[in-house]
């Protein structure tokens, strides 16, 4: 039986119009550089990287670099990541490196954490009817997916999408998305072929925001299976955070989680939401990853975590990064040994678009297209053009390169 290569990543984008592709705003200005620890010059992956007072945005890579664009003169950025102070920097040159420094966790005398963890989140629940997408929003995002077959890169995926999120009512199923562009590649040894459809692909972003979504977690079924720890305050940005540690301490239907939850203090709005699957039951886990697969195949699913970061734009928040990461392993029943894999999806938030329009049911994302059927190859140098893009890792550029070769 031939293999077709893909990990067929379930809630892919659908290919949307020729007009839509026109719609994006031009982003004639640029600037590139590194994020690093003031101390140590350690880089710093996944630090966001925004225009002061405009929506445009993006994230670092594994490498800590990144690239910025915007619709006009890029006089300065902010840069912000956990732990760590948010540095202003202004534009000096078309390669600028960030040097963050972190953030004292010392509070004031009169500043004391207190309180149950359980009590703080719930609080944070009920303030998200008023600070959380109380209004509809046309965003715009970054989409990259990839396969690695043990330390190697077999498949690669990008898109720009739009994403339409309704306002907050408490569920998730007005949410969808629409490709714009997109490119992938993937490699043709036969020996790296794989037919599993797995969770994934950006609409995972939308179903999984658990702030909006309080059905996956912040609901008082959910809460109940959980144990609460009140851990040490800690920075965001500028931002004193509750950090809130969970634990299931019950049985459920469906896998439970593992996590930290940090909470704005001063504002009680999430900020950041880590999740790790617990997978000790396999056979529950694979009843919520595994979409699909071959009879004769074993799929054990051996990680699955979730990280979530929300941004504070005019008193709103909002979902503005997102990434998972699923590791399992597979074989074929007369095999011997498992070959390991690891799929990791991200999404950034890099603009907002307006007028706010929901998508149109023609354009919209369907669970049975999958994105490698529709997207190009890795051929055009300039093939992102204008756009916000995650600048790619070192590793994943010398893998594209690899890839192309075969």
């Amino acid at each position: 039986m031939k293999r077709m290569i893909i990990i067929l990543l379930s809630a892919m984008l659908a290919v949307v119009s020729g007009r839509a592709q026109t719609d994006s705003v031009r982003l004639g200005y640029a600037i590139q550089g590194k994020v690093v620890d003031s101390r140590s010059g350690r880089a710093i992956e996944s630090a966001h990287v925004s225009v002061p007072d405009k929506h445009h945005a993006t994230v670092t890579n594994a490498d800590g670099h990144f690239i910025l664009r915007s619709d006009g003169p890029i006089e300065a950025i902010d840069v912000s990541y956990i732990g760590y102070k948010t540095n202003r920097q202004r534009n000096e040159g078309s390669f600028i490196v960030v040097r963050l420094e972190k953030e004292n966790t010392v509070l004031k005398e009169a500043s004391i954490v207190y309180g149950n963890p359980r009590d703080i989140i719930e609080a944070a629940m009920q303030n998200v009817w008023s600070t959380y997408c109380t209004e509809s929003e046309l965003l715009e995002c970054f989409y990259r997916e990839t396969l690695q077959k043990g330390s190697r890169y077999t498949y690669v995926a990008e898109a720009v999408a739009r994403l339409y999120k309704h306002k907050y009512d408490g569920a998730v199923y007005r949410d969808n998305a629409a490709l714009e562009k997109s490119r992938t590649l993937i490699s043709q040894k036969r020996k790296d072929t794989l037919s599993v459809k797995t969770q994934g692909g950006p609409t995972l972003a939308l179903s999984m925001d658990v702030v909006k979504n309080s059905e996956i977690l912040f609901n008082k079924d959910a809460l109940d299976c959980y144990g609460y720890e009140l851990a040490r305050s800690a920075y965001i940005g500028d931002r004193l955070q509750f950090v809130v540690k969970i634990k299931p301490i019950f049985e459920a239907d469906v896998p439970l989680y593992y996590g930290t939850v940090y909470i704005d203090r001063e504002l009680l709005t999430f900020t950041r939401i880590e999740l790790s699957m617990d997978v000790k039951d396999r056979a529950k886990a694979t009843s919520v990853l595994l979409v699909r697969k071959p009879s004769s195949l074993r799929f054990v699913p051996e990680e699955a975590t979730i990280v979530i970061n929300y941004a504070l734009k005019g008193g709103k928040s909002r979902m503005e990064y997102f990434r998972s990461v699923m590791r399992f392993s597979c074989d074929w029943r007369k095999r011997l040994f498992r070959t390991k894999y690891t799929a990791v999806n991200e999404l950034v938030i890099t603009d907002v678009r307006q007028p706010v329009s929901p998508i149109q049911r023609k354009d919209r994302f369907n669970r049975s297209d999958i994105l490698s059927d529709k997207a190009s190859e890795f051929f055009d140098p300039d093939f992102w053009a204008d756009y916000n893009i995650i600048a790619p890792s070192e590793s994943l550029e010398h893998a594209i390169e690899k890839l192309k070769r075969r």
